[in-house]
């Protein structure tokens, strides 16, 4: 594999050094890019997976996890301003974390009968 001392060690020419930086860079993104397609296309269902999944990473992460962070420690007053936004987002982030991997499951279960792998 390669890493990054692999090319300090190269004092000259320094657009010897830039190159093999871009090309890693580019082939490392490339690669991604494949697998990427790859999964999408063995998986048709991965748009119902991405909800399924999501909700329980993207919505505690994003909405309600930094609003318990912010409460625990700057202890706003009670019923302030602040306050009702930090735990009117909790109860979004609740609600989304619970509703988004069912809308993700109904998705994958409606269109289940009608997947034709690789086509």
């Amino acid at each position: 594999m390669y890493s990054e001392t692999q090319s300090m060690t190269l004092e000259k020419p320094a657009w010897l050094i830039a190159s093999a930086n871009m090309f890693v860079s580019s082939m490392l993104s490339e690669a991604t890019r494949h697998i990427t397609m790859f999964i999408g296309m063995t998986f048709p269902f991965f748009g119902g997976l991405l909800g399924f999944f999501g909700g329980f990473a993207l919505a505690p992460t994003t909405y309600f996890l930094p609003c318990i962070i912010w409460l625990i420690l700057k202890k706003p007053t009670r019923f302030s301003f602040s306050w009702w936004m930090n735990w009117i987002f909790i109860v979004i982030g609740v609600a989304l974390m619970i509703l988004a991997p069912i809308g993700g499951l109904r998705s994958i279960i409606l269109s289940a009968k009608t997947y034709k792998f690789y086509q």
